[in-house]
């Protein structure tokens, strides 16, 4: 055998009798269900992250997402089968290290791979033969070959050789009741086919089934195009949102009955805006890498565009409709945002179009209280600082009829709907999410 296939043949058999240490990287909503995976999958776990706040509660047993529960968290950390660590020199102990760290856009909605960078760097400085490294991190096609491996291989070990290294797309979808980490398939493919296999092994070991394709390159761009399918369905659905309203159609309406065609029709729904990590984001990520081509993404940027711009919309129909109710303009209003998490039953905030109507909001001069029962408390955020510390007012009868509107940005299941459409003067409803529940007044705006 040759030497790269020794190297690779000790990792499969440690990876295959479950004597692997798997390091996880970034504790998230990525990282951290899939440590707790590998942990149910029989492998000791270590969970990585820079957050020393993060690391303590983990190893309390208490989990902060939701899709772990604490009691899970509790077990493997009591069997000794999970740790969290702020140590990166415990990474020399590791056989495979995943990377799930964030993939944001610049202001000027760009990539921004500093995190990969940097966690790239900190594993080169402890990277010894053997080891398969895994980015899932979310990003453009070609950035594991082309900016992680050159930075891995810069102390002299060589990818296939001394070190393997794959990327598999993570597919987390918060408050999913029906997929978790170890139900939803995982693509894989590697720098060559021992990572490959490795990383195939590896995954195969943890999730139900395993999706193997050609190239790194390739698995990127699956992801990718999950996500700008999405984008581009809900920046139309949105887009006849607007067209339907002026035409005096429900568009809700519209979508349950084009539902029912058994072929050819699957059902978005439009909303305030985009949020969440990957579809406000990965499709950029996408038409910036398609200018090294000299290729323009119209179709891409367009959606973009669109789904960008609904924010303000609602805004402009919230505004008409205090005019038309209480003859009233923003700057002289109050009004209570109910939801601020960017999709129903989860306490993820990430990129939430709930802040930006916020802030648009209160530039208006608008007076602006928000309710979410999974989100008792704003935490600090890079993009919306000025809002951290604020917190949940309760839903009392007397409280929602001071406001002078409602408006319904995320339709939490557990929100008392009744109690609004009973009390509230006017519903400003993005979701229909009172229209669902047979509420029907003139009270009620959806938009």
């Amino acid at each position: 055998m040759t030497n790269e296939t020794d190297v690779a043949a000790r990792t499969a058999a440690r990876i295959g009798n479950r004597k692997a240490v798997v390091g996880v990287i970034g504790l998230g909503y990525v990282g951290l269900p899939l440590a707790i995976a590998a942990a149910r999958g029989g492998f000791r776990t270590l969970g990585l992250d820079i957050d020393v706040g993060k690391v303590a509660h983990l190893n309390a047993g208490t989990s902060y997402i939701d899709a772990v529960p604490s009691r899970d968290l509790g077990a493997y950390v009591a069997a000794g089968t999970f740790r969290s660590s702020s140590n990166f020199a415990e990474l020399a102990e590791c056989d495979v290290i995943v990377i799930c760290v964030p993939t944001p856009l610049s202001r000027q909605r760009e990539p921004d791979l500093q995190y990969v960078i940097d966690t790239a760097r900190t594993i080169a400085a402890h990277l010894r033969q053997g080891q398969l490294v895994v980015l899932e991190s979310t990003t453009y096609p070609g950035t594991t070959e082309e900016v992680v491996k050159p930075i891995l291989e810069a102390g002299g070990l060589k990818s296939g050789r001394d070190f393997f290294l794959a990327f598999s797309p993570e597919r987390e979808d918060p408050g999913n009741a029906s997929y978790r980490t170890v139900t939803i398939p995982k693509v894989v493919a590697g720098d060559g086919p021992e990572a490959c296999a490795l990383a195939e092994a590896f995954y195969g070991a943890v999730v139900d089934r395993v999706v193997t394709v050609s190239s790194p390159s390739t698995a990127e761009a699956v992801k990718i195009t999950e996500n700008v399918f999405r984008a581009v369905n809900i920046a139309l659905v949105n887009e006849l949102k607007i067209i339907y309203d002026a035409m005096g159609i429900d568009v809700w309406e519209v979508i349950d009955a084009a539902s029912t065609k058994p072929f050819g029709f699957m059902p978005f729904y439009p909303g305030p805006g985009l949020g969440g990590h990957c579809i406000p984001i990965d499709p950029f990520y996408l038409t910036w890498k398609s200018r090294e081509y000299g290729l323009p993404t119209r179709f891409i940027e367009l959606a973009g565009e669109i789904n960008i711009s609904i924010p303000r919309y609602v805004m402009g129909n919230l505004e008409r409709a205090l005019d038309r109710h209480h003859c009233r303009s923003l700057g002289s209003a109050r009004v209570l945002v109910v939801g601020l998490a960017y999709k129903k039953n989860v306490s993820d905030i990430r990129e939430s179009p709930s802040f930006s109507l916020i802030e648009l909001l209160e530039q208006r001069g608008t007076r602006v209280d928000y309710h979410d029962p999974h989100v008792p408390e704003v935490p600090l955020t890079r993009e919306h600082a000025a809002l951290a510390g604020r917190r949940s007012v309760e839903l009392r009868p007397d409280a929602v009829a001071a406001y002078h509107a409602v408006l319904i940005a995320t339709d939490h299941d557990v929100v008392d709907y009744d109690l609004l459409h009973k009390h509230a003067s006017l519903i400003v409803d993005t979701r229909n999410a009172l229209g669902r529940r047979g509420h029907r007044s003139r009270k009620i705006v959806k938009t």
